[in-house]
């Protein structure tokens, strides 16, 4: 049986772990090839092993995000090897602080902003032009509720998801006449790292994994999605449109 997303690229960022990790691995086990990014050369190599192990197959790129001609190295070495992009997964991001914003300095919020935000920006102008090669472009980003509750002490982190969420809508609306589809994706409370580090007092067991998240994130992956510039919210199963507060 062919599987649903035989013969397609996905580039997914932050692939060392957490929701990156099981996401390239789901997109793996439903044919794509994995172009898997991250700042640890480790965790990527696990994440390999893991993908052979089902028969897939992935390409490593170490790379900090903030490395912006990196991001564009990289669209030219897609480029060059395969002339297109079927998927990206805008996964990677940090927490940042968890202090009054009083109490923060200037490069640590701009420290955050360049992670969740300005490598986000890069990735897209690097890679609109491949994503449209594809007969079924798609692009998924992974956001928070962190960025419409404005959550009090993290507020680099919550500004920055909220820039990113902006950020893709306009691109969706940008592309809504094109193949490509631009959507984002909450995951809600997740058992991970960052998860951990926010809130080091809950119980992990009450979560969710990245696996059972990364399931539904790959339906958006897919071909024969055909939405755009929607939310879907992890927690309630459901897809969203955006409303202009009342």
């Amino acid at each position: 049986m062919t599987k649903p997303l035989a013969n397609r690229i996905a580039l997914v960022t932050g692939a060392s772990r957490g929701i990156g990790f099981a996401t390239a691995i789901a997109l793996a086990k439903a044919g794509a090839h994995i172009v898997a990014t991250a700042r640890t050369q480790g965790g990527l190599e696990e994440l390999d092993d893991e993908i052979r192990k089902d028969g897939g197959s992935a390409t490593l790129v170490p790379l900090n995000l903030t490395d912006s001609d990196g991001i564009a190295r990289l669209g030219a070495g897609l480029h060059e090897r395969y002339g297109k992009l079927d998927i990206l997964v805008g996964n990677a991001g940090v927490l940042g602080p968890s202090s009054p914003i009083g109490h923060i300095e200037l490069k640590t919020f701009n420290d955050v902003m360049a992670v969740n935000v300005s490598a986000n920006f890069q990735l897209i102008r690097c890679m609109e032009p491949l994503l449209k090669q594809s007969d079924a472009g798609r692009a998924v980003f992974i956001i928070s509720g962190a960025a419409n509750k404005a959550t009090a002490y993290v507020s680099p982190y919550a500004a920055s998801k909220a820039a990113l969420e902006t950020l893709a809508r306009a691109w969706a609306q940008e592309t809504a006449n094109t193949k490509l589809r631009v959507n984002l994706f909450n995951p809600g409370p997740v058992r991970t790292r960052m998860r951990a580090t926010l809130m080091p007092g809950e119980d992990p067991a009450t979560l969710d994994t990245p696996e059972q998240v990364a399931e539904f994130i790959v339906p958006l992956c897919a071909p024969d999605w055909t939405e755009t510039g929607k939310f879907y919210d992890y927690k309630t199963r459901t897809l969203m449109s955006f409303r202009a507060p009342a």
